[in-house]
């Protein structure tokens, strides 16, 4: 379990001593705070089919993405470490390469429906392992996370949600999901990877940037 010296920068506590605040902190570090997963963390991060992931680049830039899949999709190997697929994207690759590069995240799993909420920080790598591979069809790597911290957070502020259903675009068994109407756009059609390359005449025909953001607009891209 981090010391509250050991999870806090000068920053942090610069700003606990202006708002006078120090005493707190401390007592919340040592209250929720822990270097691996408790069982009801560990079962609620593995209910969940999203979550919301930060990585940094080289130039100390941060991102934060969502990432969807099927229930489950984060799964825990053990208490200190857990791992995650990577699906077929836009060809960006932001996230990836900021893991490969300088390795640290963070996690949140939030839940609308209940509401409740889980931060992991941690220490991430991209691996091909075939074990984990299989327990993603479509996954074109792993993330796995070594925790360094993980508490759960207040869910005070969290609004209320009702969740629908899953993507369609969340891989089936086989590894199938249907293809994204981005790569239809008339521009990218000679800029594809090799394995999307024709498929646009197969799946609608092609179409313009202006019908694109149309299907944007409406949520049915």
């Amino acid at each position: 379990m981090p010391t509250p010296d050991e999870f806090y920068t000068p920053s942090n506590r610069k700003l606990q001593g202006e708002y006078e605040s120090l005493k707190l902190a401390d007592a919340v570090v040592h209250a929720i705070v822990d270097d691996e997963l408790r069982p009801e963390q560990a079962g609620f991060i593995g209910s969940l089919d999203y979550f919301f992931l930060t990585t940094i680049n080289e130039k100390g830039e941060p991102t934060v993405s969502y990432k969807g899949g099927p229930v489950g999709m984060v799964h825990v190997v053990d208490p200190r470490k857990i791992i995650f697929p990577n699906y077929d994207g836009n060809g960006m690759f932001l996230s990836m390469g900021n893991v490969a590069a300088t390795s640290n995240v963070g996690l949140l799993f939030i839940d609308m429906v209940r509401p409740l909420r889980v931060r992991v920080q941690g220490k991430a790598k991209l691996t091909q392992n075939a074990e984990y591979l299989a327990k993603y069809p479509g996954a074109n790597m792993i993330v796995e996370i070594d925790i360094t911290s993980v508490f759960f957070n207040c869910a005070r502020y969290i609004h209320k949600h009702e969740r629908v259903r899953t993507s369609e675009y969340v891989p089936d068994e086989s590894g199938n999901q249907p293809f994204p109407s981005w790569k239809r756009i008339d521009r990218l059609q000679g800029v594809l990877p090799p394995k999307d390359m024709g498929r646009a005449e197969q799946e609608g025909g092609v179409i313009t940037e202006d019908e694109y953001k149309a299907k944007l607009a409406e949520g049915t891209s």
